[in-house]
């Protein structure tokens, strides 16, 4: 996107908020429906309104019907409001992006959980196998089991 393009559509976001917010007395609009983010076409036709709208499935396809029905609306408001000759076609589409943002945290978050459960499974293993493994031979550390002329006390001379 161009530099023209970004800044119209962050405005157009700024704008459409103020509108809904303050303009649209639709029944349908339970959920106070945000604007996510906003596309511009290259030739500034059309604009592309993502929203996220907090409810059940139903009342997310209500208010974007609503939205939908008062998109003409909001047009004529954006071409006063921002001084455009011809202000760009307000098509809305619902957000899924957020949808999947959050189902992939999920995942993350059971991954997690599931390492650190192998880690304490593992740990734990490791606690109970390491006092089995030991030897009566290996009582004194440092010891050369080769040399039995070793004394203790050369044992600890040998292992610094």
């Amino acid at each position: 996107m161009s530099r023209r393009t970004e800044k119209l559509a962050s405005v157009i976001q700024q704008e459409l908020m103020l509108i809904i917010q303050r303009d649209l007395a639709d029944p349908r609009l339970t959920g106070l429906p945000s604007v996510t983010r906003v596309k511009v076409s290259p030739d500034l036709s059309v604009a592309d309104v993502f929203v996220t709208v907090m409810g059940t499935e139903g009342q997310q396809t209500a208010a974007l019907m609503a939205l939908k029905h008062s998109a003409g609306l909001m047009r004529g408001r954006l071409t006063r409001s921002l001084q455009l000759r011809i202000a760009p076609y307000v098509k809305f589409h619902l957000d899924d992006q957020l949808k999947k943002e959050i189902a992939v945290l999920e995942v993350l978050e059971r991954v997690a959980a599931e390492n650190a459960e192998l880690d304490r499974v593992r740990a734990l293993k490791a606690a109970s196998a390491t006092p089995a493994q030991e030897t009566p031979g290996d009582a004194t550390p440092g010891l050369d089991a080769t040399n039995p002329d070793q004394a203790p006390d050369q044992a600890d001379e040998a292992a610094t």
